[in-house]
């Protein structure tokens, strides 16, 4: 039996395997103690660490050559090279020596005390949880995450001053208390308490309190606050202003691009893409070229997404997406009219990759159900997930339902017009469709429905009635199964979660 549990901590720790590389990867520091003074990273080790954020790990790893091998600090910075480089390739070439040279840190740790090797400790064992998490040992992973979360916990009450504690310690206290409550039996039984709240108490005092790694707690804050808290178009102009200071940094380069594509604004995001720092020094990211293949699609340029996909697929070493690029690969194909090699790639999703992401999941089921996707329909989600409004209402303004219309078909059309409209800046018709939308599906095993309830509860937030958005967020849970019901169920929890404070 998998333990699913711990896959899915692993998705709400990530967006995706790269934020699951830098954002753990992140905390690095150390700050002031009750117990003893400040400490920091050596200036050496400082400059390999931000070498390392700015994605150039061979750089960084001559910075450490004339550092103490055994010094906490330096033992820290390489687990996050090394960390970095295994999660981001997703080259399972790479586990067993990443996760061996993790022992034997930690057996050197063992024999240090203070904050710095306490936190030091706590950090290497939760990047080991997550890396075996990652390559399927999902058991050892369990074991990882409980012992990095204890230790955790027990550097911040020894050492209630040391943010860098509380800043990891607030992530994954939000992680974990916004998990779908079907896990709660698992929580507990492992001894993982969490809460949405607490997590981003901690979170907001390592932001704002003055330390040598401000800088990462406030990057996690505001990829939480937008992931969760609807706080987009914020954290998009901070990712920009903060790219636009440092020109050499791709992973701020990354995070610009990812926030602009979440928010619609294709172009912008494109923008980012071509101008990002490229060269030897830096990590390699496959996974730039399937956000820009989803980017060109969006825009109808279906030979350029092919090509963007396909290079992807060539440079990527992992399991995951690549069922989500096929998908991908097969819209740009059938869009473009060559049947020929949409059906080519449609094959591909069965046969490639793992059914574990909700956007792996999604393509599996396209796949599994053989129900044809319908041209208008796909084409205007297109449009709407490109920020293109006018032009995806002006596709499902031809849409034309007939006695055969599949029911998937019947609840997609004024589900999709209910996001055009909301994106658009019209609420009162975007809640029109969303409620006909409802209603039309019943219990129908589409996300529709679900989504529409969820979209619902935020507009009704907006609109300062909270005990309709209440509703509507117990309403998007209390469906069973749907594509991407753990995201939804999340979102609709933590959205709960705001409105009882």
């Amino acid at each position: 039996m998998r333990c699913w549990f711990f896959v899915l901590l692993t998705q709400r720790i990530v967006t995706h395997v790269l934020l699951a590389a830098l954002l753990l990867a992140a905390h690095v520091g150390v700050g002031a103690s009750s117990r003893e003074a400040p400490r920091t990273l050596t200036p050496t080790a400082a400059r390999a660490y931000a070498e390392l954020l700015k994605l150039r790990p061979a750089t960084a790893r001559v910075l450490l050559r004339n550092e103490s091998a055994t010094a906490a600090g330096t033992l820290l910075v390489q687990d996050c090279i090394d960390f970095a480089e295994l999660l981001v390739s997703q080259d399972a070439g790479r586990y067993a020596a990443t996760v061996a040279a993790q022992d034997q840190r930690l057996a050197l740790l063992e024999k240090q005390a203070g904050a710095l090797p306490d936190y030091a400790r706590a950090e290497i064992r939760l990047h080991q949880a997550a890396a075996q998490v990652t390559f399927g040992h999902e058991i050892r992973g369990a074991w990882s995450l409980r012992q990095a979360y204890q230790q955790m916990q027990a550097v911040a009450q020894r050492y209630p001053a040391y943010l860098p504690a509380r800043k990891t310690l607030g992530m994954l206290q939000f992680f974990i208390g916004s998990l779908p409550e079907n896990y709660r039996w698992f929580l507990k039984l492992l001894g993982l308490p969490g809460s949405v709240e607490t997590g981003l108490r901690n979170l907001t005092a390592a932001a704002r309190s003055s330390h040598d790694f401000q800088f990462e707690s406030r990057l996690i804050l505001a990829l939480l606050r937008e992931t969760y808290l609807k706080d987009g178009e914020a954290t998009a102009q901070q990712f920009e202003q903060l790219a636009a200071q440092q020109p050499d940094n791709l992973l701020l380069s990354y995070l610009t691009i990812s926030q602009r594509k979440k928010l619609h604004h294709t172009a912008a995001a494109l923008v980012a893409y071509r101008s990002r720092p490229t060269g030897a020094a830096y990590l390699p990211l496959p996974y730039l070229h399937h956000m820009a293949a989803d980017l060109l699609l969006y825009q109808g340029q279906y030979a350029a997404s092919e090509t963007e996909n396909q290079q992807f697929l060539r440079e990527y070493r992992g399991q995951h997406y690549r069922k989500d690029a096929y998908f991908k690969l097969y819209l740009a194909a059938w869009l473009g009219g060559n049947q020929t090699a949409a059906t080519q790639y449609r094959r591909q999703i069965d046969a490639q990759g793992r059914d574990v992401l909700e956007e792996d999941h999604y393509a599996q089921r396209f796949y599994d159900d053989a129900l044809p996707l319908h041209r208008i329909l796909t084409r205007a989600r297109l449009q709407t997930d490109g920020g293109y409004y006018p032009e995806a209402l002006a596709t499902l303004r031809t849409f034309v339902l007939t006695p055969t219309t599949p029911l998937r078909d019947r609840l997609e059309w004024p589900y999709r017009q209910a996001r055009a409209w909301h994106l658009h800046g019209q609420p009162d018709s975007a809640r029109r469709y969303y409620a006909r939308t409802i209603t039309l599906a019943g219990t129908a095993p589409y996300y529709f429905a679900p989504q529409s309830a969820l979209q619902l509860g935020y507009l009704y937030q907006t609109d300062g009635k909270e005990d309709t958005a209440r509703s509507y967020f117990q309403k998007a849970l209390s469906y069973p199964k749907h594509e991407y019901k753990n995201s939804t169920d999340t979102k609709a929890k933590v959205a709960l979660a705001a409105l009882a404070q």
